[in-house]
């Protein structure tokens, strides 16, 4: 395979979550939002970064006018967003159109009309009128140096419509000057076979370079990417995460995976495909939205392998149950344990943990019947990694690691004359022969008793004081076997540098955030080096 550097342009990455992942409900991004995101994109090595559109929001204009002052892209180049002149005027006075030239950006995306509704309904013009719209901005823009792609708007629509009119679309664009003429499924409607015949209908009707922007409403915007790809596209626009108006846009990581490991094109520099998982977690970071632990490719789950038959088949080659290695992406693959676990299930998570049970089959067994034992009971360990590593010691060593011996511990809501509610704890418990009584507040009686809990061991152990909290999840159980419903409890913790999860089960609330909040405590002290007392 040849290398791509800035200057091939045989084949456009074009990513475009700034301007059209943007308009995701949810999504509010600020300048040094838009800024930073551009830079992980750069860094990825995609092509083309669309930013926004000059001249229509203030937010879009400052964009541009610090990004020629802050932004040093290596890869990318910058591109602004706009639409063909005014029906009846002259490009050469269209102030839009000038603020595409003033934002200094050296690529233009203009949008068009390409279905015959729109033109009449819509922009309420003539069809004429429209092609002359598109040939005189592009010609005024290539005029202003700038090169310049066409985004033809509702363009499978109009094609099954009006096939002459959205070619001549076409045709007007690709002869004005456009580089690429990208052809839009605005609506979201298409599937990949349709979308495969009229792109090669288009290519081989025109002659014009063309390019695909596809919208997820059938579940199908990478599917339909691709499929344009087949046809002969050389340009895919595409979104970070999928983000993007409605239910999203054509996911650039698995685009770009799928070219680069299944298509064999090398369409990013050279070792940033590795890069990927850690960026689309940055951007999710960034927009503030959890990154989707089920996504292909980047998921925290996309290598997540469960059912112990699975796990007996990775124990011989991990390739037998994974379409990729997952380095490649920069992901790894992990081992869940839970009620449908096997021996090779937790022999794998063993190695993951850094513990060979692979000699030992007794050990192993017991471990197996321990996890299904406590999964019976409520717990689930897929979540938890923790607490499942905190039971795996527990059956290395015949015992819990202990660094306290707990007296008892209570909590106390109560109603002021106010209405305020008062929450307090006290946890009385054992530590290296000293006996400590704790107590705290806190906003509800488990933030109490964690405050109770860290105030009578920071004294004794002060690489608590690290420990943080950092998510908290309740799920009401269903009773089983005539017994009533149980909870259960996921604490997330966080030492500052790494996070973990622990669990508990009990028949309320505060009984089972205990049980995690002991695991997670335990877990934190071995994490720090503390040896255990018992």
């Amino acid at each position: 395979m040849t290398e791509v550097s800035r200057t091939d342009d045989s084949f456009h990455v074009f990513d475009t979550t700034l301007r059209d992942g943007a308009q995701r409900e949810g999504i509010n991004l600020t300048v040094a939002d838009k800024l930073a995101i551009a830079r992980h994109l750069d860094d990825f090595g995609v092509g083309f970064i669309e930013g926004g559109w000059p001249g229509a929001n203030p937010r879009d204009t400052e964009f541009f006018a610090r990004a020629a002052a802050e932004l040093e892209l290596e890869n990318a180049r910058l591109v602004a967003f706009g639409a063909t002149r005014r029906a009846g005027g002259r490009a050469a006075d269209d102030p839009q159109l000038a603020a595409l030239v003033t934002s200094g950006a050296p690529v233009v995306t203009l949008v068009a009309k390409a279905h015959d509704r729109h033109v009449e309904l819509a922009l309420r013009t003539t069809l004429d009128e429209n092609l002359e719209m598109i040939r005189d901005s592009v010609e005024y823009l290539r005029a202003a140096e700038r090169r310049v792609f066409i985004d033809c708007e509702h363009f499978f629509d109009g094609y099954r419509a009006n096939r002459d009119y959205a070619l001549d679309v076409v045709r007007t664009a690709h002869r004005a000057g456009a580089d690429v003429v990208v052809l839009c499924d605005t609506n979201g409607g298409m599937l990949p076979a349709g979308v495969r015949d009229i792109v090669a209908d288009v290519i081989a009707s025109t002659g014009a370079r063309v390019g695909i922007h596809a919208q997820d409403d059938t579940g199908c915007a990478v599917a339909n990417t691709l499929a344009a790809v087949d046809a002969g596209a050389t340009h895919v626009q595409c979104t970070a995460n999928g983000y993007g108006e409605r239910v999203g846009n054509a996911n650039l990581f698995p685009v770009v995976g799928a070219l680069e490991i299944k298509y064999d094109r090398r369409v990013l520099p050279a070792g940033r495909l590795a890069e990927m998982t850690r960026i689309s977690h940055a951007i999710a970071e960034l927009v503030n939205l959890a990154p989707s632990t089920h996504q292909p490719y980047v998921g925290y789950s996309a290598f997540a392998h469960k059912a112990g038959l699975h796990a007996s088949a990775i124990k011989v080659d991990p390739d037998l149950y994974q379409h990729i290695d997952p380095e490649l992406v920069g992901n790894t693959m992990r081992m869940l344990v839970s009620d449908m676990a096997g021996r090779a299930s937790v022999e794998l998570k063993g190695k993951e943990l850094g513990y060979d049970l692979s000699t030992d089959r007794d050990l192993a067994g017991r471990v197996v019947a321990r996890v299904k034992e406590q999964e019976n009971l409520g717990y689930t360990y897929e979540s938890a990694d923790a607490s499942f590593e905190l039971l795996l010691r527990d059956e290395v060593r015949g015992s819990r690691e202990r660094f306290y011996t707990l007296e008892s511990w209570r909590t106390i809501s109560e109603q002021g004359p106010n209405g305020f509610t008062g929450n307090e704890a006290t946890v009385k418990l054992w530590a290296k022969g000293v006996r400590r009584i704790a107590t705290g507040e806190g906003n509800g009686p488990v933030d109490a008793l964690d405050k109770a809990l860290r105030t009578a061991l920071e004294g004794i152990y002060p690489q608590l004081a690290k420990l943080e909290l950092v998510d908290y999840k309740v799920r009401i159980l269903e009773g089983q076997h005539g017994t009533g419903s149980k909870t259960r409890v996921l604490i997330e913790s966080t030492d500052g540098t790494s996070t973990w999860s622990t669990v508990g089960v009990a028949d309320n609330v505060v009984a089972a955030s205990w049980l995690a909040l002991e695991d997670a405590y335990t877990y934190g002290l071995i994490r720090s080096g503390v040896e255990p007392t018992g």
